[in-house]
């Protein structure tokens, strides 16, 4: 798989000496679409395309995935949320874009809550997709349920073990995930499949470090808003799992309490919704859209 049909690729500076891969396609009001774990920007093939009808639609790989750059974290920031959104911001200033719609899978979906909390007049509609906000999502990870979210716990350890653990049998790791959360197996070929699991083999130490900073600064970040009574004021589509039942929790609640202009949908496809019933994702984006 060489990248998403009738898109262009290049190389955007966004943070010092970090360059993002990107591709973009289609013309008119912005949308930018960020993938999740373990995956790269292949995972929106076929809603970009669809979405490039209407809108110019830009689609990275996030900073630590993919072809784009992958700084070593010195400090335990260089992963944070706050730093990859601003890196998004930076990113669609960069093509000519001081505000423009934004969605994000897993986490792609943390980032581009946190662009939306950082950056509200940038940010005109907002779609988080299958995750929760990090301050929420440990608050409902209680007792043997929370088994499902195991990595969480692994990547979220000092530096060191992890990614030994990981970098040891890579493939087996990666592909677990790849397997596991989806429902229709075909919505992800092998020609996929196998960049997927060689990108994320090649970028085991920045993934770690991603998931690090969600036990530490992100969710400081999130609980500093949280207290501090912020919102996002923007048009909000939500499609989500029914992870309350497994884990449970009130999915609707909890989104309500960060966004008041909110459309939540439970999704009956797997974890990799953009692949699985990429018609659903278009519509919800499309939809969403449209509101003011």
């Amino acid at each position: 798989m060489t990248g998403i049909e009738g898109f262009t690729y290049q190389r955007v500076p966004v943070d010092g000496d970090v360059s993002l891969n990107v591709a973009v396609g289609g013309s008119g009001s912005p949308i930018v679409l960020l993938h999740g774990f373990p995956q790269t920007h292949l995972i929106w093939r076929h809603v970009a395309p669809a979405l490039a009808a209407d809108h110019q639609v830009i689609v990275p790989d996030l900073r630590g995935y993919g072809a784009s750059d992958k700084p070593a974290d010195l400090d335990g920031q260089t992963y944070s949320k706050r730093r990859m959104a601003q890196d998004v911001v930076n990113l669609a200033r960069a093509l000519g874009h001081n505000r423009f719609a934004l969605a994000g899978h897993d986490r792609g979906g943390l980032v581009a809550f946190r662009a939306g909390l950082d950056h509200p007049d940038a940010i005109t509609h907002l779609a988080p997709i299958d995750m929760l906000p990090t301050v929420d999502m440990w608050e409902v990870m209680n007792g043997v349920a929370a088994a499902v979210g195991f990595h969480l716990y692994l990547m979220a350890q000092p530096p060191g073990l992890p990614e030994r653990l990981i970098a040891a049998a890579p493939d087996a790791f990666f592909g677990h995930f790849l397997d596991t959360w989806i429902l229709r197996a075909e919505a992800i070929p092998s020609d996929v499949r196998a960049e997927y699991l060689r990108a994320s083999r090649e970028a085991v130490t920045s993934i770690v470090a991603d998931y690090r900073a969600s036990a530490g600064v992100d969710r400081e970040h999130d609980l500093a808003d949280r207290v501090a009574g912020r919102r996002l004021g923007m048009p909000v589509t939500v499609l989500q799992q029914d992870w309350g039942a497994v884990l449970p929790y009130d999915a609707v609640a909890l989104w309500a309490a960060w966004a008041p202009n909110l459309v939540h949908r439970t999704i009956t496809s797997g974890h990799f919704v953009a692949e699985e019933d990429p018609e659903l994702v278009i519509k919800a984006l499309r939809d969403l859209l449209s509101r003011a």
